[in-house]
């Protein structure tokens, strides 16, 4: 597939043999026309006329100009978005939608829905918090099971690695799973426990020949900590706290940057197993690990890491006592820490950090343990442990917000459009074996399309977070970015006046095709 395809301003693309031309597009049975004054065609900011053909919903043709709706036959679905900008659909590379086994918190369908809102047209769906967890060929089944006719957007998944199942790995490769995870630290729920260095090596030697990523959750208690026990979610308070626990500041010096860089560094000391085998670090937060990643890289391992919109706009500082809905592991940290991630990330050479993504992580608000004055708070009657950071459950909702949050925070540091195209679009699909398919409006990809009103703005509100359960830090408020319509391929799947179209109902795929090198 042919991905540097251009086309002039004026006429049909002419370095692709079978593109759609404006004369040949009379004998397309249906197309779907979208065009704007502004669109992020390859990376760069340009006018564009993008044509989608329905009955494959790739994209036929791409014209680096406003075609007119009379360059088409009598008929065609044409829309002019000008003064919208025209983006890929984004890949929100790591989402919990937690179906089944746990689909109080999410499912596919909220789930999906909420990112179709937020211009997000792939998710792709992390081993653990459903139950049974994505660590067998069966597990993955009863996953696809469970998703069918459910996901308004197309969804991929991730399998997991644990101790024990390495001889399972091979399977989940030729099953479709985009990449694997782990975790060096307790993941808070039984069913998906921590693997040690041993593991990893197992699993390494399993997946060191496959088109694959191996991806890790990087904290590791160093052999010198405050804290007691390692369990992401609930875990014990320090012997001596260093404030009351329902202090956000007594929960972040207990789980300093040390325990992401001690982990970071065990995983560089194991790569050499598998040299030709990517490996990724999840949700990193601490400015200090950068620097490992970089000689890492430096030295020629393959190595990345992802960062998520909540460590890009939210800082220690602003956090309430008891707010435990900016809970989550590697914690929210100070202000001068985000201040650093987005230096690496606006790098002009070889930023470390390539994907931004939301690790969307609910749960029921009940599990956040709220007091009453915090949006979100559902626990009534007396109870010792409300707005205990140690005790309340761990992770940020967010998925489908993202877009806006990453314009409201970085338009303050100078990003533009194509540097959000470039994080949430064209490395996620990468990251996840899908940068043949989709992050770019180009001839041959998916037509997914997210139409942004970069001046728009809304408010958070139960009625704007589409997620299962409207418990976010984000509520309250004002984003700037507004989403207009998401597009899968070539069919309008959410706009921001009318909302889903019922009658059609989701029309996402299972990304199940096996990955390639």
């Amino acid at each position: 597939m042919a991905n540097n395809h251009s086309s002039d301003e004026s006429g049909p693309p002419s370095r692709r043999s079978s593109h759609t031309s404006i004369s040949s597009a009379a004998t397309t049975p249906s197309i779907a026309v979208l065009a704007s004054s502004r669109a992020i065609v390859s990376g760069c900011l340009t006018p564009a006329t993008i044509v989608i053909s329905l009955s494959s919903g790739r994209i036929a043709a791409v014209y680096r100009s406003v075609l007119p709706s009379s360059a088409f036959p009598p008929g065609t679905s044409y829309i002019d978005h000008t003064p919208y900008i025209l983006l890929p659909g984004l890949v929100d590379a790591h989402v919990h939608l937690n179906e089944p086994g746990r689909t109080e918190w999410e499912g596919f369908w909220t789930g999906t829905q909420a990112a179709a809102f937020g211009g997000v047209t792939t998710v792709v769906d992390m081993p653990l918090n459903a139950i049974p967890p994505t660590t067998t060929d069966n597990g993955l089944k009863e996953k696809v099971r469970a998703a069918q006719g459910q996901c308004w957007v197309d969804v991929g998944f991730y399998g997991g690695i644990v101790p024990g199942n390495d001889k399972e790995l091979k399977a989940l490769v030729k099953s479709g799973v985009r990449g694997f995870k782990g975790f060096l630290i307790d993941s808070g729920v039984e069913e998906f426990p921590a693997v040690s260095s041993t593991d990893i090596a197992k699993a390494m030697a399993e997946l060191a020949d496959e088109p694959t990523t191996l991806m890790f959750h990087a904290e590791m208690i160093p052999p010198i900590a405050d804290s007691v026990g390692d369990d992401v979610q609930r875990s014990l308070p320090p012997l001596a706290p260093r404030g009351p626990l329902n202090e956000y500041n007594t929960f972040l010096v207990s789980r300093p940057p040390s325990f992401e860089t001690y982990a970071i560094a065990e995983i560089i000391s194991l790569a050499s197993l598998a040299p030709k085998l990517p490996l990724h670090i999840v949700h990193l937060s601490a400015l200090e690990a950068i620097p490992l990643l970089r000689d890492a890289r430096a030295a020629g391992i393959k190595i990345t890491a992802e960062t998520c919109f909540h460590y890009l706009s939210l800082a220690a500082e602003t956090i309430k006592n008891g707010d435990t809905r900016h809970k989550c592991c590697p914690p929210i940290r100070k202000q001068s820490n985000q201040d650093s991630l987005w230096s690496e990330l606006l790098r002009q050479d070889d930023s470390v950090l390539k994907t931004v993504v939301s690790d969307h992580s609910p749960c029921t608000p009940d599990l956040k343990l709220l007091p009453q004055d915090v949006a979100g708070a559902t626990v009534n009657g007396v109870n010792e442990d409300i707005g205990d950071f140690f005790a309340a459950w761990g992770g940020v909702s967010s998925v489908g917000l993202g877009i806006s949050i990453l314009w409201t925070e970085g338009e303050k540091r100078g990003i533009t459009t194509e540097d959000i195209v470039r994080w949430c679009c064209k490395n996620t699909a990468k990251q996840v074996g899908l940068e043949d398919r989709k992050g770019d409006l180009e001839v041959g990809f998916d037509g997914d399309v997210a139409v942004f009103d970069d001046q728009g703005t809304f408010e958070v509100e139960p009625s704007t977070m589409l997620f299962r359960n409207k418990c976010s830090p984000y509520q309250g408020k004002v984003l700037k970015g507004v989403v207009k319509e998401t597009w899968l391929r070539g069919r309008k799947v959410h706009s921001r006046d009318d909302g889903f179209d019922a009658k059609a109902g989701p029309t996402g795929m299972l990304l199940l095709e096996p990955r390639r090198f």
